[in-house]
C-alpha cells in the first residue's frame, strides 16, 4: 500500500511539472509599454516553484522506496523524515536554479532525474522569453 501511494505522489509530481510548463508555454504576457508586469514575473516564479517541488517529491519518494538517489558526502541522504525533505528540497532547488553546488550528489536514477530538472532549469526561461517574443510579434501583426 505504501508503494502504491509513492508511485501516486511521484505521477502527481510529474503531472504537476507538465502542467505547469504548459501554463508558461500558453500565458499570454501582458505588457505596460515595455516593462514586464508583475503577473508574469508570478505567473514564471509560481512555475519554478512548482517544477522544483515536484523533482523533490520525485527524490523523495524513490528514497523511500529505498532506492538511494541521494547521497551527503559518503552517506545516503535521510535520517529523518524531515531531514529528507530538507536535503531533497534543497538539492532540487539547486540544481533547478543553478547545475549544483556539490555537497549533495546523485546516484543511479537520480543523476538522470537531476539532468531532467536542469534541463528544466535552463528551458523555463526561455520559454518565457520566446513565447513573450512571439506573442509581441503576433500583436504587432494586428496593428
Amino acid at each position: 500500500m505504501g508503494e502504491f501511494l509513492l508511485f501516486i505522489v511521484m505521477l502527481v509530481a510529474v503531472v504537476g511539472i507538465m502542467m505547469s510548463v504548459l501554463l508558461l508555454l500558453k500565458n499570454k504576457p501582458i505588457f505596460h509599454g515595455k516593462q514586464i508586469s508583475i503577473r508574469n514575473f508570478l505567473i514564471l516564479l509560481l512555475v519554478y516553484i512548482t517544477v522544483a517541488v515536484g523533482f523533490g517529491s520525485i527524490y523523495i519518494s524513490l528514497q523511500l522506496l529505498g532506492l538511494t538517489v541521494l547521497t551527503e558526502g559518503n552517506y545516503q541522504v535521510g535520517g529523518s523524515f524531515l531531514h529528507l525533505i530538507e536535503d531533497a528540497m534543497y538539492f532540487s532547488v539547486v540544481t533547478i536554479l543553478s547545475v549544483g553546488y556539490g555537497d549533495i550528489t546523485p546516484l543511479g536514477i537520480g543523476r538522470w532525474i537531476a539532468m531532467l530538472e536542469a534541463f528544466f532549469g535552463y528551458l523555463l526561461p526561455t520559454a518565457f522569453v520566446v513565447s513573450t517574443f512571439v506573442y509581441l510579434k503576433e500583436r504587432e501583426k494586428a496593428n
